[in-house]
């Protein structure tokens, strides 16, 4: 591919580049924020974080083997 070509081929990648970020939603709320909360006072969220958190405890060693053989 010869560099006009190429050059071509970078122009209107760069124009759908600005195309699209001018389709992007304008908003000073971080996204984080929008979903702060969504799960407040949900029992399946409640026992899937006390599920996960009991797999993590399964994966640790033994506190009771101090490593001695």
């Amino acid at each position: 591919m010869s560099t006009p070509e190429i050059e071509a081929r970078l122009a209107i990648l760069e124009a759908e580049v600005a195309r699209l970020k001018q389709q992007l939603p304008v908003s000073s709320i971080p996204w984080w924020q929008t979903i702060l909360g969504s799960f407040a006072n949900d029992p399946a969220y409640d026992e899937a974080m006390q599920l996960g958190q009991q797999y993590r405890q399964s994966l640790r060693p033994d506190s009771d083997s101090s490593g001695d053989i």
